[in-house]
């Protein structure tokens, strides 16, 4: 009976002791992969001067570590915020981007402009476009004073329902960031029945949300002279279908295909031929 009992003790002091080197092993894992990244944010000099106070972060891991992965974003902003992450450069450089993602390439790179547009980054060059097993990679440069900030791209991101996940730092100049566009959307205005909307004059085309409506009158002012271009995509930015109109335009009467997500609306020739308003009657709903 006593070496029965004596067995099953050891047995279970054998399991605690199991978990325990577990939880240890975890605990140095997390702490591991949070060091690596913050010496990657960081000048080894500057790593050096400030190990003890780093420390202190490795000491919270668990506030850095999400779903087995580091916090990149929050470790940048932390890094930024005490002053030890210096993203200006010392005279107008070329900076160049690295936006990376598992998902549809063609949204992906709708998303990122639109996102880019909204940052003020207007002159940017495509230098790379990969897609392999790993996903899909846009890659541009562009003149600047400073490193695109991490936080203010998140919150561009945000409102198109997609996030940073990761962040790598190649060299001061070059970075790459993660995307999950998982639950990506266009943020574009969602035309409904009944509410008119005034399209004004632009240098980019309109992109509109038709997912709620099921026809569109377009009413063109006298001033323009538009030749309509218009085109139909689903949720996923597939293309469905196209409209093009060789002759200028007062009005027009869309019926909108049920797949239909998103419309863009713009002119075979040129943007400059809508030199005032294009008004939007949506009718109908589904």
């Amino acid at each position: 009976m006593v070496k029965i009992v004596f067995t099953i003790s050891f047995f279970f002091t054998l399991c605690f002791a199991n978990i325990v080197q577990e939880q240890v092993s975890d605990v140095e894992s997390n702490r591991e992969m949070l060091d690596l990244k913050i010496k990657s944010f960081l000048p080894t000099q500057v790593y050096v001067d400030n190990k003890s106070y780093i420390n202190t972060i490795l000491f919270n891991e668990l506030s850095y570590i999400v779903d087995n992965r580091v916090d990149s974003l929050k470790i940048v902003r932390k890094l930024k915020d005490d002053g030890l992450l210096e993203l200006y450069f010392e005279k107008p450089s070329e900076l160049r981007l690295n936006f990376h993602t598992s998902d549809n390439p063609l949204f992906f790179v709708k998303i990122m402009g639109d996102t880019l547009r909204n940052m003020g980054y207007y002159r940017y060059i495509t230098k790379e476009s990969k897609l392999d097993e790993t996903g899909f990679t846009w890659s541009i440069t562009l003149k600047a004073e400073y490193v695109t900030d991490p936080q203010i791209l998140q919150k561009e991101l945000k409102s198109s329902g997609s996030s940073i996940v990761d962040i790598t730092k190649i060299n001061l100049q070059e970075w790459t960031f993660s995307i999950d566009m998982r639950d990506a959307y266009l943020d574009v205005e969602i035309l409904q029945d009944g509410q008119e909307v005034e399209l004004q004059r632009s240098l980019y085309s309109y992109w509109l949300d038709v997912s709620m409506i099921k026809e569109l009158k377009i009413l063109s002012s006298r001033r323009n002279s538009w030749y309509p271009y218009i085109t139909y995509f689903d949720s996923s930015l597939r293309l469905l279908k196209v409209v093009k109109e060789d002759s200028r335009r007062r009005k027009m009467l869309l019926q909108i295909p049920q797949s239909a997500k998103y419309i863009k609306i713009s002119d075979i020739y040129t943007l400059k031929n809508i030199k005032d308003v294009l008004l939007l009657m949506p009718i109908g709903s589904r």
